[in-house]
């Protein structure tokens, strides 16, 4: 079966093949801005493209695929002034902390991370050919997009002037020429970074850095274009209207992938709402499990909003455990990892990790009742080739099972009680007795008082 995507911008479901079939895809994915620490809802677009990324070569033989670092940014200088530091010392700092929690989250990296301050040169030159191709104004120190200038402005997001216009949550400004229009270079004072540019001293606006990125390491017109659903708009809507505008009318990406949000609480994660969980958090939680955060983003399509509870985690955790272990009993049979036809169907079918998951158990129950060597190593080998697909069991069986038992296993049980609260709070007592079973099972009492919920190893 042929790979086939949901292109956001025909909102379809449609047959893929690259644009370039020599020189293969492309594939531009929108990065973090480095200020903070992440947190797990910013990790899901990385994780799950980096299952497509791995597909899209296996397919095509090569891809081109580039992953952004925003380190110029408001928030950014918010930061540094905060913390008495260069902006540098922030960016430099967050660019790290992001690139090792990946790491950790099984990202694989890649030869293409552009970063903006890295590309101001071709930020000033597609700002230029706005303006002389009289899709940008000049005005105060500020350049501007024209909005009314380009008829198609809104075709990827679907909504109407009114809608874009609020949802935008633009400034008013007596520069501007119309309220939708946007920023695509601002004037910085001698307290802030900046650049010498035609219009004066000043820095990118946000949506201008991808374009200009995009274009100088993929070219004008990219195969498929990634993030998330939340970064539909505005700023996807202005990146394709700045790059056609800058590339005479030429498509800019022939594919929009776009992954849903992760809710936590009954709301989507999000800083602004103080309803998140780091990243850093949660590695330090589940010290030696981070494989299971991967798991966790993958379960969940990735167009649908995903879940984010404790018990995911743990639910996660255990899973490994049995497909571990069933690696582990493998121990003496020597294969190789062959992926399965079927697993890549189902990844062909618009990314649908949950069903290759749910392939990935099956594997593991057949491999248990393998009998002969040719039928254990084939078994074998499909179940390391399912876990290569996605991403997983790529680790020795054995670190995977001495990480469960460690001495330092303490965030591990307290991951399970903050589980068994929160079933408790949702009135799923089953759930919360099955998690209190457990931690018994592993000697691991739990007393409920008036303070909370105290526990000690039996």
């Amino acid at each position: 079966m042929a790979l086939r995507l949901h292109n956001t911008l025909t909102r379809r479901v449609e047959p893929f093949a690259p644009l370039d079939p020599v020189n293969g895809p492309t594939m531009y994915l929108c990065g973090p801005t480095v200020y903070n620490y992440v947190h797990i809802g910013n990790a899901r677009g990385p994780v799950v493209f980096d299952v497509l990324a791995a597909l899209l070569r296996r397919r095509f033989g090569q891809l081109r695929y580039a992953r952004n670092i925003t380190d110029v940014d408001d928030k950014i200088n918010a930061a540094a002034r905060e913390a008495g530091v260069p902006i540098s010392a922030i960016t430099e700092r967050f660019t790290q902390v992001y690139l090792d929690e990946m790491a950790a989250l099984g990202v694989q990296p890649q030869p293409l991370q552009p970063k903006a301050t890295e590309h101001i040169a071709q930020i000033i030159a597609m700002i230029e050919r706005l303006i002389e191709r009289g899709h940008a104004y000049a005005a105060e120190g500020h350049v501007l997009f024209s909005v009314g200038s380009y008829k198609d402005y809104g075709k990827l997001s679907r909504q109407s002037p009114e809608d874009m216009l609020a949802g935008a949550r633009v400034d008013v400004a007596p520069y501007k020429q119309d309220a939708g229009d946007f920023v695509l270079w601002k004037p910085s004072t001698d307290d802030l970074p900046g650049w010498d540019s035609p219009w004066g001293r000043g820095r990118p606006g946000w949506h201008i850095e991808c374009s200009a990125m995009a274009e100088a390491h993929l070219g004008e017109t990219i195969d498929i274009h990634a993030g998330g659903i939340d970064l539909q708009f505005p700023h996807h809507e202005n990146e394709v209207a700045q790059s056609e505008c800058a590339h005479g009318g030429k498509p800019f990406a022939r594919f929009w992938l776009h992954n849903g949000m992760l809710v936590f609480g009954g709301s989507k994660m999000s800083k602004s709402l103080g309803n998140v969980e780091r990243i850093h958090t949660l590695l330090e939680r589940y010290p030696g499990r981070s494989e299971a955060l991967r798991y966790a983003l993958l379960s969940a399509h990735y167009r649908q909003p995903l879940d984010w509870t404790p018990a995911l985690v743990e639910q996660s955790i255990r899973t490994l455990d049995r497909l571990y272990g069933t690696l582990r009993d493998l121990g003496d049979v020597d294969a190789t990892a062959v992926i399965p036809q079927s697993v890549e169907e189902m990844l062909d079918d618009d990314l649908n990790t949950p069903q290759a998951l749910a392939e990935l158990a099956r594997l593991a129950g057949d491999a248990r009742k393998a009998e002969g060597a040719d039928a254990r190593r084939d078994a074998k080998a499909a179940l390391l080739g399912a876990g290569l697909a996605l991403g997983l069991l790529q680790r020795e069986p054995s670190e995977w099972i001495a990480g469960e038992t460690s001495d330092d296993d303490d965030a591990r049980i307290q991951g399970l009680i903050d589980a068994r609260i929160a079933a408790k709070a949702a009135k799923d007592f089953a759930r919360a007795d099955a998690i209190r079973k457990q931690l018994a099972d592993d000697g691991i009492l739990l007393e409920d008082t008036p303070q909370g919920v105290r526990w000690k190893r039996a």
